[in-house]
């Protein structure tokens, strides 16, 4: 922090301390017989009822200034002022790290037991995909759902359609390096909504045999060079970058027209984050075993 901010706060919490307790010394009268005869605040109800400057009760200021009394204990004690580290020492940091050490501790016996099994070994194990269930919604459910079946823009995890490959490398490398998914927008290098609206219906034609293609031989040919880079020639995808395969009318934002239009026009971008230093190796392993788990039934109907 630099020095300028690191005083500004400081003499700003001072004096504002200090400004409390000059306010209530103030404004409160030490006992009613301070009480001037003429104090009143010329406010009259029903002819006679008069609203006096009368004191406030004592125990009711004396609650005040243990505020402030308590606020400076804090200040003293704990982080407030600045760079200032208070006599206790204290970080949220620390804290974290001394709360994450008591968890290691207490349930690293229940990660141990998994530590010599392989992924397939861990997907065959009702103990570990229970445990796996545990970590994917404390760590995994916010994005890809309670179920893993993900949401626009969230890819599905029971599907048995895989980005980056379906192999328990490619799953833990996800989880424990996290995934970067770009495309760029390709509207403007389409000439317009004529070549827009033509590759709209190129791309749905890939995975819906009911799309005309009678006029869509240019869009054909714009796509190999545009597109085939990343998706395939055929629209295939490419598990090396994360393309989506376009051919299986599995949608990672939505396969109606409007959704396809808006990805060529705008492009997507996608960040999954790094889990791995987190978790750690044992975690990664059983939940890339739980994730596996959840397109199991999917894959041996295929």
């Amino acid at each position: 922090m630099p020095a300028f901010w690191n005083w500004f706060i400081i003499i700003l919490t001072v004096v504002f301390i200090a400004g409390c307790i000059w306010l209530i010394s103030w404004s409160a009268r030490q006992s009613p017989e301070d009480l001037a005869d003429d104090a009143k605040m010329g406010h009259t109800w029903d002819g006679d009822l008069e609203e006096l400057n009368n004191p406030a009760p004592r125990w009711w200021l004396n609650l005040f200034y243990l505020t402030i009394v308590f606020g400076v204990v804090y200040l003293v004690a704990y982080p407030g002022l600045g760079e200032y580290k208070g006599l206790l020492g204290w970080s949220q940091e620390g804290q974290y790290a001394e709360e994450m050490a008591a968890a290691e501790s207490r349930y690293e016996s229940v990660f141990q037991q998994f530590a010599d099994l392989s992924i397939d070994e861990l997907r065959g194990d009702d103990a570990a995909l229970t445990v796996g269930k545990s970590l994917f919604a404390n760590y995994c459910a916010t994005c890809h759902g309670s179920d893993g079946r993900g949401a626009p823009g969230f890819p599905n995890l029971a599907d048995a359609d895989w980005l980056y490959g379906s192999d328990s490398a490619a799953i833990v490398a996800s989880i424990s390096n996290g995934r970067a998914g770009m495309m760029p927008p390709m509207g403007a290098a389409l000439g317009g909504d004529a070549g827009i609206d033509a590759m709209v219906r190129y791309v749905r034609s890939l995975s819906d045999p009911t799309v005309d293609t009678t006029d869509l031989a240019a869009s054909k040919a714009l796509f190999q060079p545009m597109c085939g880079a990343c998706h395939g020639q055929g629209g295939e995808g490419n598990p090396m970058l994360g393309a989506p395969n376009l051919t299986d009318n599995i949608w990672l934002y939505g396969g109606a027209a409007d959704a396809i239009r808006t990805t060529i026009v705008n492009g997507r971008s996608g960040q999954m984050p790094a889990h791995g230093e987190l978790l750690g190796e044992d975690k990664v392993r059983i939940v890339a075993a739980y994730v596996l788990s959840l397109s199991a039934d999917t894959t041996a109907g295929n």
